[in-house]
């Protein structure tokens, strides 16, 4: 746990004083922000569909933030030679992985929140509770944390930082287009592929529409646990070559 600690207040220290890190949240609420008030405020609607279309928007924001966030993370400590030194110190690779996944993960939380302004405006012009919209963000945080550990992985995978970031990307897109290709396949395939889907059936029919559902966030956690832990078994891979 010291090991995590540490290499967490680092990394997390890292995201603060980049300017890269800054970069990215800023793009981010600036999409954010153009989308909201394009489309989401666009019109006289129900102000539940308006929440829902600020979830739908940002569920995309905070899925490329997870990939930016992340894709760096141990591709660049493999090009800057500094993971020879994590490699030969007395710090176990799934300490390594924790330690800059909690990082990521609590910059993008960060960055969550500081767009938490939109939905409360919504809430000024209309109906909704604190709970629809509690609910909306944790799935926004599932997501992106999702995102992060499988940019993550990817990160594990490659050398070069722009094939992490592609290959980080390419799974994403794969994962969330299960849904509509599933369609297409026969019964009991078909059922598989689309509880495997990355947001059609765990985010589109639950945290969107800011209903809470056990196995959603069961499924987001299986899924970072997955990712997480193939970015440990490659590390330990690399480690022997």
């Amino acid at each position: 746990m010291r090991a995590i600690s540490i290499i967490y207040r680092r990394e997390l220290g890292a995201y603060l004083r980049s300017p890269f890190a800054w970069v990215i949240a800023a793009l981010c609420l600036l999409v954010d922000g153009i989308l909201f008030q394009g489309y989401v405020m666009s019109g006289e609607q129900l102000s539940a569909i308006v929440l829902e279309r600020f979830f739908y928007f940002s569920s995309g924001v905070s899925i490329g933030a997870g990939i930016l966030l992340s894709f760096r993370l141990i591709s660049e400590e493999r090009q800057t030679h500094s993971l020879v030194l994590l490699n030969t110190s007395p710090v176990r690779d799934t300490e390594i992985v924790l330690g800059k996944f909690f990082a990521a993960l609590t910059f993008l939380l960060v960055l969550l929140l500081l767009s938490f302004y939109m939905p409360l405006l919504i809430k000024v012009n209309g109906k909704i509770t604190f709970m629809q919209v509690a609910v909306g963000y944790l799935g926004l945080w599932l997501i992106g944390a999702a995102a992060l550990a499988i940019g993550l992985f990817a990160s594990s995978l490659a050398r070069n930082q722009l094939v992490a970031g592609v290959a980080a990307l390419v799974m994403v897109i794969l994962m969330v287009f299960l849904f509509p290709f599933a369609k297409k396949l026969d019964s009991p395939v078909r059922e598989v592929l689309q509880e495997m889907d990355l947001w059609w059936i765990h985010f589109q029919t639950g945290f969107m529409r800011g209903v809470l559902n056990l196995k959603d966030v069961i499924y987001y956690v299986a899924v970072t646990y997955f990712f997480l832990l193939l970015a440990v078994k490659t590390l330990e891979a690399k480690r022997w070559q």
